[in-house]
């Protein structure tokens, strides 16, 4: 992990992360020994986690649960600590409630709310990988989790991220925001778009940006990146400037217009006292809220 801050920062789950810890995923005894110690978190086919009921993950362990990591997944270390994950299916356990991932990142503290998301990350990829893209033969996992191994043509599969462009465009002190007709209402936020083979994060940039809005885009720059497993992107975070272009919409998005900073303060505010007329905004935990709050801070300053 580097020693240097990002420029961007405040969403949720990036924040304590577990330590990886890849050379025990190899070691078979090694996570046998550390599995009833071990903390286990435990999500159901949904993808929500099993709480109790002030709504924490259950503090259960290795111990508790019996035998050993099986199917579980490896997560890595916290100290001396193992984390695992595993499906509810595949153990006897009940739970007085079932937390996403959302409600986690605003009610569980910032490093159980990053390992949920790595967790969530990891069980989407496995349900998503039970049989072969290549031949359609059965996976089986290995080296704590993280590797898929067709049994019929032996070919290997890796857990995997789809990465997305999230972009604050800027036109002479005013911030380019668009809404989803499926948003709730009211709800404007930045735009972004999934990156294309072949492609370099600029370049989506400027397509994605594009295509949403007919706005061209100028210069573009990285301020941070977040993980955002809804279902399973990494959230790549720009800044940019664009040419002084009129927002037209004929596809994903239902509106797209610029604001200027007062309207967006204005916007920031509502969240404390929603007037119930201008827009709202993207939720505290997502870099989209960041970025829109890192553009305000730089009109402000």
């Amino acid at each position: 992990m580097s020693r240097f801050p990002l420029p961007l920062s405040g969403f949720a789950f990036t924040t304590d992360p577990l330590e990886r810890a890849d050379t025990l995923r190899d070691d078979a005894e090694a996570l046998l020994h550390l599995w009833p110690q071990a903390h286990v978190l435990v999500l159901d086919p949904d993808g929500r986690a099993l709480a109790g009921e002030d709504g924490q993950p259950l503090a259960l362990t290795g111990e508790q649960l019996g035998g050993g990591p099986g199917t579980a997944i490896f997560l890595g270390l916290r100290g001396p600590q193992a984390w695992f994950s595993i499906e509810s299916g595949a153990i006897d356990v009940s739970a007085p409630q079932r937390v996403d991932l959302r409600e986690s990142a605003s009610t569980w503290s910032a490093a159980d709310a990053s390992a949920f998301c790595y967790a969530r990350g990891m069980s989407y990829w496995q349900s998503r990988t039970r049989f072969c893209g290549v031949c359609g033969g059965a996976v089986t996992f290995t080296r704590g989790g993280f590797i898929g191994r067709c049994g019929q043509c032996n070919i290997e599969h890796y857990p995997r991220v789809d990465p997305a462009v999230i972009v604050a465009v800027e036109n002479n002190g005013r911030l380019l925001l668009g809404r989803q007709a499926n948003w709730a209402p009211r709800r404007y936020s930045v735009l972004a778009g999934f990156v294309e083979p072949g492609e370099s994060l600029e370049q989506t940039v400027v397509r994605e940006v594009f295509e949403e809005s007919k706005v061209r885009v100028r210069a573009c720059r990285y301020l941070g990146t977040q993980p955002w497993p809804f279902p399973g992107a990494l959230m790549l975070g720009f800044s940019a400037t664009a040419e002084d272009d009129v927002p037209t919409v004929d596809g994903e998005l239902e509106d797209a217009r610029w604001f200027t900073a007062d309207e967006v303060g204005a916007a920031l505010a509502r969240d404390v006292d929603d007037d119930g007329i201008g827009i709202r905004l993207s939720p505290p935990i997502s870099i989209s809220r960041s970025l829109i709050e890192h553009w305000y801070r730089s009109q402000m300053g």
